[in-house]
């Protein structure tokens, strides 16, 4: 079975369900105990992945926001947030989207991000590009990073500003932003795909679970970025994350470290 075909297959289930909850008036949403908001879509999406895959790849780990992890010995894992920025899914701001990626052993080999409600959907498989999809005009392109090579003209996004208090690193951050040439809160998933488009050159957040970050990571390398924590570790296993096109990545760690 193709994995990518298999990958996009899911999130188009996801997208199915997601979308007839969107702006839904009995939508139904509770507290989880870290105080987040989680909604019967995001249930019901993780559900719907966890058994496609169990029965398609037995022998696969799978880890979801959700539902954590089963068969944490597999080489092969499986990592889903059924909808990343549920604050947004709930409050009917279309920045929102299904992750799915699958990593063998430390190395995220594949990754989807499907947003229905911005009519958009990224993917990369390790050695064969980053892809865009357009689901409203049908155009389907290859992505690739900027060259912006300093960060006088570069452009940054990130989530929130409080969060970098908790790496004691809030002064640094706004030395970074201060030095770029501009500065925008997009937020979430998508400050990672503008910055695989060559939309913004620098895309940060200081605080941030696996299933976060790991889709995101195989669409930023194979559009020519580098994707890696705060303290220069690539991928997405620490807790946070820095996301360059390349050029500016050094500069960018530099005033974080």
């Amino acid at each position: 079975m193709d994995l990518l075909e298999f990958a996009l297959e899911l999130a188009d289930k996801a997208d199915s369900i997601t979308m007839s909850k969107y702006q839904s008036s009995d939508l139904v949403v509770n507290q989880k105990p870290d105080l987040t908001p989680v909604t019967e879509a995001d249930k019901k999406v993780e559900q719907v992945i966890r058994t496609e895959i169990e029965k398609a790849f037995p022998n696969d780990s799978i880890l979801g926001e959700e539902y954590g992890e089963a068969k944490r010995s597999a080489a092969r894992q499986w990592i889903i947030d059924p909808i990343d920025g549920t604050k947004n899914f709930v409050r009917s701001v279309p920045v929102w989207a299904t992750l799915i990626a699958l990593a063998e052993g430390d190395e995220v080999v594949l990754g989807v991000v499907s947003a229905p409600a911005l009519g958009r959907r990224w993917w990369a498989v390790k050695e064969k590009g980053a892809w865009v999809h357009n689901t409203l005009t049908g155009e389907t392109k290859q992505i690739r990073v900027s060259q912006v090579s300093d960060l006088e003209h570069a452009s940054l996004g990130y989530a929130s500003l409080p969060a970098w208090k908790g790496l004691d690193k809030f002064d640094k951050f706004l030395s970074l932003m201060d030095k770029c040439w501009r500065t925008r809160g997009y937020g979430d998933f998508w400050i990672y795909m503008l910055l695989a488009e060559g939309a913004i050159d620098i895309a940060a957040e200081p605080e941030l679970a696996v299933y976060d970050m790991a889709a995101l990571v195989p669409i930023v390398v194979e559009a020519g970025g580098t994707f890696t924590s705060t303290n220069g570790k690539p991928g997405p296993w620490d807790g946070n994350a820095v996301a360059t096109n390349t050029l500016l990545h050094r500069q960018v760690l530099d005033y974080l470290s």
